[in-house]
């Protein structure tokens, strides 16, 4: 799981190839602990998925872009492209299923 901040965050993504989840957090949550650990399991199963962590208390700029009200707040980027939110139970078996639904998925706009 990579730490990012909203310092050139957009051409940094732009410039990624396979799958990449953006991870809204914050040191206080409960569910983003949990998420944490489930996302660096997923990640480590991976060859084409990175995780990027944004701590949503320090990154403001960011958070309100993607318009982020409560934490956790997934979101899913294919080839450097905004593909959707991710709205799933937070369980291994429950997120490769949704990823893989995602698949043939087209892009869609940024929130």
């Amino acid at each position: 799981m990579h730490k990012v901040s909203e310092l050139g965050f957009w051409p940094r993504i732009a410039a990624q190839t396979g799958w990449t989840i953006l991870f809204f957090t914050s040191a206080g949550c409960h569910s983003c602990r949990i998420w944490r650990r489930l996302l660096g399991e997923y990640e480590a199963q991976q060859t084409d998925l990175q995780v990027w962590e944004i701590d949503a208390g320090i990154e403001m700029g960011i958070t309100r872009e993607f318009e982020v009200y409560h934490l956790p707040a997934l979101f899913l980027f294919r080839d450097g492209q905004y593909q959707r939110p991710i709205q799933v139970e937070a369980r291994l078996d429950a997120l490769g299923k949704w990823l893989d639904s995602q698949a043939a998925m087209p892009p869609e706009e940024l929130p």
